[in-house]
């Protein structure tokens, strides 16, 4: 928090320290709460924020399915997601919108509907997993932990309760030595990493689970199916076998935080030559060549700050 100067909290900038909220906040008890991971970049033309509308859409829907009422219409969040990030002298930022419940008294169903903390945070952050991953790939490992169960926890919801999963999978690579885990759905499928989704290159293809398969449908996710379509890259969303990732060219994921890295090894397996094979480095040139002015952005993605 040290280098985070102001957060928009509940309507209004305010420094950082003063931004606190009641231990007896129903999202620390149960879990009650819905955010994005969301990135700007500073590119030649200015500072853009990625896809912002898309990501305050996709957190209204979150807060629909828990019934969290969003007091703030999409309008007023993408123009406080701005004002965060200049209020904190930033040309490139990562952006934490956060919705959560907050002291509506005890019990699994608030006793207060409109006890609502809205909070937006913009920071620094570089490569998620790291600078040399995002160039020659990373090491990871298929967990012992599965992703959540078909109509149980809703997985296309991005919600804080989520990512409990997303830990003990996180914690299970990083004790063998990885630097992330990659969970199978309960059906013994390729579900998702910890915080990213994964695409598997094999025989010109290029393969990712579907919705379907317990995963939240990443922004980025669209993006990069976006960006294959484009370079006459083939593209398929379809069921995966954990044999079929042992297999493959190339695998890589993606995310915001991630944004597209390599996985030069999964288990004990090398895949492909062990690094970023030439279709990530397709898909990464196009990705990234958004913020360079090298990908003309046709789709209007790059929303100014």
């Amino acid at each position: 928090m040290s280098d985070i100067n102001k957060i928009w909290f509940n309507g209004a900038l305010r420094p950082a320290e003063e931004c606190t909220v009641s231990v007896m906040s129903h999202a620390l008890h149960y879990g009650s709460s819905v955010f994005e991971g969301i990135r700007a970049y500073d590119t030649p033309s200015g500072s853009v924020v990625f896809r912002l509308t898309d990501h305050i859409k996709r957190l209204r829907y979150s807060a629909d399915v828990y019934r969290i009422p969003l007091r703030y219409s999409d309008e007023e969040l993408v123009e406080a997601c701005r004002e965060t990030i200049k209020a904190n002298g930033l040309t490139s930022a990562y952006l934490r919108p956060l919705v959560m419940r907050g002291n509506s008294g005890l019990g699994v169903i608030p006793k207060d509907m409109d006890a609502i903390d809205v909070v937006i945070i913009a920071m620094k952050w570089g490569a998620y997993l790291g600078e040399d991953g995002l160039r020659n790939g990373i090491r990871a490992c298929i967990t012992s932990w599965q992703r959540l169960a078909p109509n149980t926890i809703p997985p296309g919801v991005k919600a804080g309760g989520n990512y409990l999963s997303s830990q003990l999978i996180g914690w299970e690579a990083r004790d063998r030595g990885c630097d992330e885990g990659i969970a199978l759905g309960t059906d013994g499928l390729l579900s998702e990493g910890a915080g990213e989704n994964i695409f598997v290159v094999t025989n010109g293809r290029i393969l990712t689970p579907p919705g379907a398969a317990s995963i939240l449908k990443g922004i980025t996710r669209s993006t990069v199916m976006t960006l294959a379509a484009e370079l006459g890259l083939p593209l398929v969303e379809q069921a995966i076998a954990r044999e079929q990732i042992y297999g493959a060219d190339e695998v890589f994921m993606t995310g915001t935080a991630a944004e597209v890295t390599p996985v030069r090894q999964i288990d004990h397996i090398t895949i492909g030559s062990g690094g970023c094979g030439p279709v990530t480095r397709q898909i990464q040139d196009a990705f990234f060549g958004l913020f360079e002015g090298k990908t003309e952005d046709r789709w209007g993605w790059l929303e100014p700050l």
